[in-house]
């Protein structure tokens, strides 16, 4: 059977960006209402029954070890990531915490020196400069606003996240090799909803009045799920990374229908900054298989 194209792979990938895009939005309204821990342990507890209903019903290859580690080191990475990025998400317009987010690539080209062995050139040093400056404008332009100390620790926390999200970009390529989208999905969602549940008994509330959007919120995040995994597993992460900067699209749109959200002038001007940085740094990179071997 003949492979899909790296085109239609990355239609796949903006497909995903773009659902998960819309669950963001649902997310941002279910923070405010019940707050970010409550919001991500239901989530991904219906999550669980979203996802494994497709995965268990039908025929799967054994799991194996090497996949099942990539499942919880991943996993546990994003219910931290997770819970900084909706907690400062309601904070902060949609739209300026995905640019901030947007550092993350670049963010992971570091975390590949550091972790193993790649080699950072003079190029993507000044591109992370160029990404810092536009970090510094969008705070720059949040102090401008004069939008209050809460908005700042959103900020932070959302740059805490990309963090996170940069050592998720490592490990997203590894996994799609090793296991299918629906394998992907089951298992993230299953495994953190076990992180969240450790704490749930002193810090989830019940959702009253909030399964719907509860509901929603985790068919968008498995579907999203799906088409990422889908889309590295039969494309580079370098053929895909610029996919991610269509998320500043779809938040601009969903934070302004949802919730009437404009954007400034600064954060426009920061996340051309950091996109553009991103996006130089990764030009001309290709995947390094030596390097993939060596993940975990």
């Amino acid at each position: 059977m003949r492979a899909p194209s790296p085109a239609l792979a990355f239609a796949a990938a903006v497909a995903g960006i773009a659902v998960f895009s819309g669950m963001d939005a649902i997310m941002k309204g279910l923070v405010l209402g019940i707050g970010a821990y409550s919001a991500l342990f239901w989530r991904n507890l219906v999550g669980i029954a979203v996802s494994g209903v497709p995965y268990l019903a039908r025929p799967r290859p054994p799991l194996t070890h090497a996949a099942m580690k990539l499942h919880v080191s991943r996993a546990v990475i994003t219910a931290v990531m997770s819970w900084l990025f909706f907690w400062g998400l309601a904070r902060v317009p949609m739209a300026q915490a995905i640019a901030l987010s947007h550092i993350a690539p670049l963010m992971s080209l570091f975390l590949a020196a550091w972790l193993l062995g790649e080699t950072v050139g003079r190029r993507t040093v000044l591109a992370s400069l160029v990404a810092f400056a536009g970090v510094l404008v969008i705070l720059a332009g949040q102090a401008n606003a004069d939008m209050g100390p809460d908005a700042f620790r959103g900020a932070i926390a959302v740059l805490a996240s990309a963090l996170c999200y940069a050592f998720n970009i490592i490990l997203m390529r590894r996994q799609s090799q090793v296991a299918g989208p629906g394998e992907i999905a089951f298992f993230q969602s299953l495994i953190v909803a076990g992180v969240y549940a450790i704490g749930a008994p002193w810090l989830a509330d019940w959702p009253a009045g909030h399964w719907i959007e509860i509901g929603g919120a985790a068919v968008l995040a498995v579907v999203s799920l799906g088409f990422l995994g889908w889309a590295y597993a039969y494309a580079p992460a370098s053929t895909l990374a610029p996919s991610e900067y269509t998320a500043f699209v779809w938040a601009s749109i969903f934070g302004f229908l949802v919730f009437g959200e404009t954007l400034s002038g600064w954060t426009i001007a920061g996340a051309v900054l950091i996109i553009g940085g991103c996006l130089w740094a990764i030009t001309g990179k290709t995947a390094t298989p030596v390097a993939e071997a060596a993940l975990p």
